[in-house]
């Protein structure tokens, strides 16, 4: 075995501690298998060229991981992979008191109510939840009150 070949061990070790740290989050096969390369690169210097060289080898992978370790945690490299968008938008919230709907408003559901969805009341469309059934789409409703910024509605049942 040559010295490259040590070199060699020690620097995919620590690519593959690189993978596994900003890529694939947790214990992976990318973890284990860096810490089976530089332990089998630092074996391989102590028993080819003996304690000395088996030393410096320690000591210099040592210190490269720790080198790594920091820059990887430097807030620089973070913010270089991480996204920078923010999300502005809100949700219309419904207030009681603005009049935009109240209790006894007709409309109709969009989608199914199971036992949330959405509806129609008024020409705009709000998150709703079903009282106590299972609502279609298309299905005439009734809002009964307002709750924590969705509408409780109920089916209108028209009999002929």
């Amino acid at each position: 075995m040559s010295i490259g070949f040590v070199i060699f061990l020690i620097l995919i070790g620590l690519l593959l501690f690189v993978v596994e740290f900003m890529l694939i989050p947790g214990i992976t096969i990318a973890g284990i298998g860096g810490a089976a390369c530089i332990i089998s690169g630092i074996i391989i210097s102590f028993v080819t060229f003996g304690n000395t060289t088996g030393f410096i080898v320690l000591g210099l992978t040592t210190i490269l991981l720790v080198t790594t370790v920091i820059i990887m945690l430097k807030a620089d490299t973070w913010k270089k992979l991480a996204l920078n968008k923010s999300i502005d938008s809100k949700v219309d919230l419904i207030k009681k008191d603005e009049g935009a709907v109240k209790a006894g408003d007709r409309g109709i559901t969009v989608t199914r109510l199971v036992p949330g969805g959405k509806v129609m009341v008024n020409g705009n469309y709000y998150e709703a939840r079903s009282i106590d059934v299972l609502i279609d789409p298309r299905t005439e409703i009734e809002v009964v009150r307002i709750d924590d910024n969705k509408l409780i509605v109920k089916p209108i049942n028209i009999q002929k």
